[in-house]
């Protein structure tokens, strides 16, 4: 592994082994607020159920199909873009 690193990532792997390197103060707080919201990303908890027209529901089946994934998921993904304002209009 130490041969795919560049000079200054040997650099800090170096000083890491002298033990030169200190965590940051406060980093295990971080950490665990990371994990918390890592767990929380997926955490699916609730059941919606929703009426669409045909027309959209065989879009999404379409749309789902090609891109690998079930129509479920797909309609969550967009569901949650729109709401944390990350959905683009084309």
């Amino acid at each position: 592994m130490n041969d795919r690193l560049d000079a200054e990532e040997r650099e800090i792997l170096d000083r890491f082994e002298r033990g030169e390197l200190r965590s940051a103060a406060g980093v295990e707080e971080e950490m665990e607020a990371a994990r918390q919201a890592a767990r929380q990303t997926f955490n699916k908890t609730k059941r919606v159920n929703l009426r669409v027209t045909e027309r959209d529901f065989n879009l999404a089946h379409s749309r789902a199909r090609e891109e690998g994934i079930p129509y479920q998921t797909l309609l969550s993904s967009i569901i949650h873009k729109y709401l944390s304002g990350r959905l683009a209009e084309r």
